[in-house]
């Protein structure tokens, strides 16, 4: 079952009696009274009633379908987790969409009224009051079995964990609304820490859900054991999620009962035809030519959150060039002469497929070409990627276009929308968001061993995810420099050549704690590069200002980055919406606090 936003005319009715009063939209003047055009809980209080108020929460996964949404909500967080750090450049011109430009460049032009920080705020705070609904409605009701009640309650509560905890990574410091809160009961305030309410809810999530599912877009237990291991992560408890990553990979499965394991190929994971594979921990589920709407501005299912981000003017989709990965991203993926990373070097010297100087001709990862387009290279069945001519702005986006949210070309129509609505259609694509998926699993637990010094597991943990992208498919021309047939079935190629000099080896067994933890942290910025993982990692790490500001200083060639500048002990965090602040402190006192420095 995909949860979509509108699957019938029955879940229509459902959704169109929503209480969706959102803890950050409320002001004084609303305070005062019940929300106009609200049921009464006892009107929804039946297992259908419940099921698609559970269904309406499922469905602001994606990060598209509540007030003020946009496109810096969409679950990718290709703003807040991509554009923020080294990965990517924000893409087009730099006045289009301009408040995504200073998540580029920092400084003081990130302030409280930026346009697009209260996207995410006010859409989590959404998803946050649906789950609040679907458990006070299931307590209301007397005709839905005890056991069924249990498990829609378990997936309300790891649903309003994993939107606090998408909050908790961007914002900080954050209220956390359970089902208590309401307009009648704003005794809330973000200077309280989140993490517990969190916590609580990941344990009954996990004492609540079942293994398996027959809708595999559902989350089970073992989706919820990875998210409270993730947020473990983020609060630095390395030792607590350790364990519980173990028996994730050990034991855990997919709610369709799958076993987890990395996919054969690793673009796999990218591909609407292969989606919810067994290495899917948890994903927003996505669909097209579902009745859904595809005009501009509207609700649709397909995958809304990155429609921005596609060529300029050729290949898939028809707009709009944004998100860029950048060239220190490219760089990055350069191999020595055994195939492993140039940790500490990588920036140094010529660069991949170079915009400025010599073009570096040496070892590559192969996943390089599953994650970014670049010039010459086969971008899946489009052809070669022609460089700067699917680029809106060069000068300042580099030359490389994004990938994995895309599809190929003779997935178009398939597993796209189709209509007349502006360029849109051709953006809205089936292709879930993974949340969670194995790698990043085995990834975290890799770094648990290395911060305990168990330097020959986390070594293991290293080289599983290195073997798969050495023996996953790699991307291939033919003899005369043409792509080879692409597979988009497989997301692989026709045997061919290697479309450039790709080589990756395995470690032997890392020879101290700190050889350990920047490989770690390496694998995990090529295997999620381009996932909207790199800046929360930065910050959690507690490198985010070092890395930036350095990554910033080698920018020179890019007008956008001049005066960039990233403040250590404020930037690691968005500012409240200043909108929010007022509605909640209209009364004189004071529940949200803003962020240190803004």
């Amino acid at each position: 079952m995909v949860y979509m936003k509108k699957i019938n005319n029955q879940i229509k009715l459902i959704a169109s009696i929503f209480l969706v009063v959102c803890v950050a939209a409320c002001s004084k003047s609303f305070l005062d009274k019940p929300p106009i055009g609200t049921l009464a809980t006892n009107v929804v209080a039946s297992e259908a009633g419940v099921q698609g108020l559970l269904i309406g929460a499922y469905s602001l996964v994606d990060g598209e379908g509540a007030s003020g949404d946009g496109f810096a909500s969409g679950a990718s967080n290709w703003i807040f987790g991509g554009v923020t750090g080294d990965d990517a450049y924000k893409g087009s011109d730099p006045t289009d969409v301009g408040d995504a430009a200073p998540m580029e460049t920092w400084g003081t032009s990130l302030t409280p009224t930026n346009g697009a920080v209260p996207q995410k705020w006010k859409l989590n705070y959404a998803g946050i009051q649906r789950c609040n609904d679907v458990i006070n409605t299931a307590k209301a009701t007397t005709t839905i079995s005890a056991d069924k009640a249990t498990k829609i309650v378990a997936q309300a509560r790891f649903l309003r964990a994993y939107f606090h905890m998408d909050l908790k990574k961007i914002f900080g410091n954050i209220v956390y609304a359970d089902e208590k809160v309401n307009p009648t009961n704003l005794e809330v305030s973000n200077t309280v820490d989140a993490w517990p309410g969190i916590m609580a809810d990941l344990d009954a999530a996990i004492a609540g859900l079942p293994d398996t599912w027959s809708e595999v877009g559902r989350a089970n237990v073992w989706a919820a054991k990875a998210m409270k291991a993730k947020a473990l992560m983020f609060q630095n408890k390395l030792a607590d999620a350790y364990p519980i990553l173990k028996d994730v990979i050990a034991n855990g499965k997919t709610s369709g009962g799958a076993k987890y394991a990395l996919n054969v190929n690793y673009f796999s994971n990218f591909n609407p035809a292969q989606k919810n594979s067994a290495e899917s921990v948890f994903a927003a589920q996505t669909s097209v030519q579902d009745g859904s709407s595809v005009d501009w501005g509207g609700d649709p299912n397909g995958n809304y959150g990155d429609i921005l981000n596609f060529p300029y003017t050729g290949g898939p989709g028809a707009c709009c060039g944004f998100y860029n990965p950048s060239q220190d991203l490219a760089d990055a993926f350069k191999t020595d002469a055994n195939g492993l990373p140039l940790l500490n070097s990588y920036y140094t010297g010529d660069h991949v497929s170079a915009q400025y100087g010599t073009k570096y001709v040496g070892n590559l990862d192969p996943r390089i070409d599953w994650t970014m387009g670049r010039p010459g290279i086969p971008y899946l069945d489009w052809g070669l990627h022609p460089g700067a001519d699917w680029i809106r702005n060069p000068t300042n986006d580099g030359l490389f276009s994004p990938l994995k949210n895309v599809y190929a070309n003779s997935q178009k129509g398939a597993f796209t929308d189709v209509g007349s609505s502006y360029w849109g259609p051709t953006e809205l694509v089936a292709n879930n968001v993974n949340i969670i998926r194995f790698a990043d699993v085995i990834l975290w637990a890799a770094e648990c061993a290395a911060d305990a010094g168990d330097l020959a597991a986390a070594t293991t943990y290293v080289n599983q995810i290195r073997t798969r992208a050495k023996n996953s498919a790699y991307v291939q021309k033919t003899a005369d420099g043409k792509p080879a047939d692409y597979n988009a079935a497989t997301a692989s190629f026709a045997a061919g050549v290697d479309a450039d000099s790709y080589k990756i080896g395995t470690y032997a067994t890392f020879a101290d704690k700190a050889t350990a933890v920047a490989a770690v942290r390496m694998e995990r910025r090529l295997e999620l590069a381009m996932e909207g993982h790199r800046f929360f990692d930065l910050v959690r790490y507690g490198i985010a200002a070092t890395t930036i500001n350095t990554w910033i200083a080698r920018e020179v060639n890019r007008p956008l980055k001049k005066g960039a500048v990233f403040q250590a002990g404020k930037h690691e965090y968005m500012p409240i919406p200043q909108g929010e602040l007022d509605n909640l402190n209209a009364n004189g006192k004071v529940r949200l606090k803003q962020n240190p420095g803004y």
